[in-house]
């Protein structure tokens, strides 16, 4: 997973002076929405919607916006879009396996749009099951090596449920069951970490190694999925070498 997670680092510095105010807004207010709506308005009792927040307000998202969407997803709010959850499963190039996670309030908008960018990339729409079945849904937590050493965060999350602790030299991945989620999140806030992912994520069960041409083309369709404004997530079985991940920071 390492290869993901400093993808996502470098990612996150090439993007940062590009974002799109807007864009990040729509999607963090719609992941509140939806946090609250499955458990409610309280973060103190939310652990979905706590760290939804804690999202927004990392993204410099207002306050007032916040609260609006918590309204909208707790039904107060009553004129705002209805959203749904959706995963749509495809194929990239080269036959990687995607997972596409949407938050959306049209869903024949979100899948023409995803079906045309794999199309367009050298990938294709799945049927249901077809490609879930390679991965399974874990906690998971990410936060910067230097917060934290290696032996105190592997002592951490093995006492609190981990089932894989992991680093680069960079950044820290911790992998837990679903449940163990909430017990990893406060074990990791106790030890006065802040993570930079913490979700529960699909992982696949066994990644797929690419040359390093091939590899930068799925990762562009995957960048160009995440554009869309109903795609929360893209969930990949690809093996992102250091080649590749060299040649990215180069771009």
């Amino acid at each position: 997973m390492s290869g993901h997670s400093h993808w996502a680092t470098i990612r996150r510095k090439k993007g940062a002076a590009d974002a799109k105010k807007g864009a990040i807004f729509t999607r963090l207010a719609r992941e509140i929405v939806m946090s609250s709506r499955e458990g409610g308005g309280d973060p103190d009792s939310n652990f979905r919607l706590a760290l939804a927040i804690e999202k927004a307000r990392a993204g410099n998202m207002p306050k007032e916006n916040i609260e609006r969407a918590i309204k909208r997803g707790t039904g107060d709010d009553k004129d705002g879009a209805i959203f749904e959850e959706i995963t749509y499963e495809g194929f990239g190039p080269h036959g990687v396996a995607l997972m596409v996670e949407c938050v959306t309030d049209n869903r024949n908008r979100a899948v023409a749009e995803i079906r045309h960018l794999l199309s367009r990339g050298g990938g294709n729409m799945a049927e249901a099951g077809a490609v879930g079945w390679q991965f399974s849904r874990n906690s998971y937590f990410s936060f910067p090596a230097k917060q934290l050493n290696f032996d105190k965060a592997f002592e951490l999350a093995v006492d609190a449920g981990a089932e894989d602790v992991l680093e680069d030299g960079e950044n820290t991945e911790i992998i837990g069951p679903v449940e163990a989620f909430k017990k990893l999140s406060d074990a990791l806030r106790k030890a006065g970490v802040t993570p930079d992912d913490a979700d529960l994520r699909l992982i696949s069960k066994q990644d797929v190694e690419l040359p390093v041409d091939q590899t930068l083309s799925v990762l562009r369709v995957i960048e160009s999925l995440e554009e869309l404004d109903d795609v929360a997530n893209v969930f990949h079985n690809l093996k992102i070498s250091d080649e590749a991940l060299a040649a990215i920071e180069a771009e």
